[in-house]
């Protein structure tokens, strides 16, 4: 029985592999002399192209039951802000003066990113007219590193809001997901 249980917790280890390796499998790289999105703006010897994985290549609920207990406004940073004040590492694909780009770390999809702002926005719902020009630029922002990841054949934004949203981190964010055929309707 107790063989049984390895062989089984070991294909499920494997089929995550494949699910998260997806079917482009190894990851498009820079080559010598093409340039960074904006290499003035990475951090100091950091090429951006390495990858982050997570555990798991498929949503289990977990994020789900992460969104049902965040805690939708407080005192305390979120994740995002630490990344954001660099008490938290990430592989950050892009920087400006009014947002971040960095890789999720539990990705979706072979490519999967993030795009916040640097203004702390808790929800999209909460986004003021004063933010629509950020907004916008945030836009344009996750089209560019798309493009600069190899994602010219399509890929899926998406804004979590809210407990009902499946928010569980409560800093606006643009998930973009490619690299993949992506299934229809999501959730």
């Amino acid at each position: 029985m107790a063989a049984a249980t390895v062989l089984v917790a070991g294909l499920c280890v494997a089929r995550r592999a494949v699910a998260v390796a997806g079917p482009r499998g190894a990851q498009r790289r820079r080559e010598g002399n093409e340039p960074a999105m904006n290499d003035a703006l990475h951090r100091p010897g950091h090429r951006g192209r390495h990858r982050v994985r997570g555990a798991s290549a498929v949503t289990d609920g977990n994020e789900v039951a992460k969104a049902q207990q965040a805690a939708p406004g407080g005192a305390a940073p979120t994740i995002f802000s630490r990344i954001l004040d660099r008490s938290l590492p990430a592989d950050i694909l892009y920087e400006d003066q009014q947002c971040l780009v960095f890789r999720d770390v539990a990705p979706q999809a072979p490519v999967h990113f993030l795009v916040i702002p640097k203004k702390p926005i808790p929800r999209i719902s909460q986004a003021e007219e004063e933010d629509q020009q950020l907004l916008g630029h945030l836009l344009l922002v996750a089209k560019k590193t798309a493009k600069a990841e190899g994602l010219g054949d399509g890929y899926r934004l998406v804004i979590n809001d809210g407990k009902l949203g499946a928010q569980s981190v409560y800093h606006l964010h643009i998930h973009v997901l490619g690299g993949r055929q992506l299934q229809w309707p999501p959730g």
